[in-house]
């Protein structure tokens, strides 16, 4: 074979090799390029390893789990826990984006959180013996298992999920009532105020019982704002509800402040109408109007209202404040010359 004849087909099998090596960089490049975005992307094995890790989760803290729901079912002080973890979900679906396309890798000091919360369980059962931190500490664990497996990246997308979980958590007892006394007696001196501004009706309060004495004619028994009334239940579901928007809405860091602050004296506003409503329905049409399902209805109504003034605040902060980049938006003015 002639030496040119050679050199040519030499050349012609390194071009064709090196065609093909710079074909397999492309597409592999192409390949890493491809990005998820549907959450069955991440393919069986990762569904397996969840479904594996959630079980075990489960049976560890069946016990809490059991007694959470049965709060959930039977005191309609915190039948807003079951919204709960469908906000966190969908806390997680808005950054399905960044979630599915993380480089993760597992970080060996969740690990050690993770010992430490599975090892405290079983302690503060038998020697501590504080029930309000035993799901608190099942939120920390599952936080720890977060930390573990996917590292800090995965953290910074998931933890708000898994702190906004604690508004699901019920108080104990004798926290809630500590709590809801004040808010009671806060009620009804309010109440009386606006109840004194009928004519011919004296109200007083005497903590969390107010009497009433209408045209001459005492009412018995005397209004009494009971726990239902004490606006705990609104305050607890409205600013879980709070932080949900101010997180979804997307705002500087002072207005969410600001929105997530106003959600206490908003829930108390509201609960001083609804208590202050009552009174006249109950002085002025028929206590059993003030009470039962009626009672129950005015509840309810509450929660759009403290919505309405919600969304009032969010509209007015929108409205009065500008920001910068919008100004120079409009002030930006096209000029097309003539030819």
């Amino acid at each position: 074979m002639p030496a040119c004849l050679k050199t040519i087909l030499v050349r012609t099998g390194i071009a064709m090799a090196e065609n093909a090596v710079c074909s397999a960089v492309k597409s592999g490049g192409m390949a890493a390029q491809i990005r998820r975005q549907r959450w069955s992307d991440l393919g069986v094995h990762n569904y397996i390893k969840i479904f594996i890790i959630g079980g075990l989760f489960c049976y560890l803290y069946h016990n809490e789990i059991r007694n959470i729901l049965y709060k959930w079912c039977t005191d309609s002080s915190w039948s807003h826990g079951f919204l709960i973890p469908l906000f966190s979900l969908y806390f997680i679906n808005q950054r399905k984006d960044e979630i599915l396309n993380l480089d993760t890798k597992p970080n060996y000091l969740g690990l050690i959180f993770l010992i430490c919360g599975i090892i405290f369980y079983p302690l503060n059962e038998v020697h501590f013996r504080l029930g309000y931190l035993q799901p608190l500490g099942m939120i920390g664990t599952l936080g720890a298992i977060i930390l573990f497996l996917g590292g800090w990246p995965l953290v910074r997308y998931v933890w708000l999920p898994i702190v906004f979980l604690i508004f699901a958590v019920p108080l104990p007892d004798r926290y809630y009532v500590s709590l809801t006394m004040p808010l009671r007696i806060f009620s009804a001196k309010a109440a009386v105020i606006f109840l004194g501004l009928v004519n011919d009706l004296e109200a007083t309060a005497n903590g969390v019982v107010i009497d009433v004495i209408y045209k001459g004619h005492k009412f018995e028994p005397p209004l009494n704002v009971a726990e239902a009334c004490s606006g705990m239940r609104l305050l607890m579901a409205f600013l879980a509800l709070g932080v949900a928007m101010a997180y979804l809405h997307y705002r500087p860091l002072w207005q969410r402040i600001i929105l997530l602050a106003s959600t206490m004296p908003i829930a108390i506003l509201c609960n001083i109408i609804r208590v202050t409503i009552s009174g006249f329905i109950y002085v002025l049409i028929s206590p059993k109007y003030a009470e039962g399902i009626y009672h129950d209805m005015l509840g309810l109504l509450m929660l759009p209202l403290a919505f309405g003034i919600y969304g009032f605040i969010a509209w007015f902060m929108s409205s009065l404040f500008v920001s910068e980049t919008e100004v120079v938006a409009e002030d930006i003015i096209f000029r097309r010359d003539k030819a």
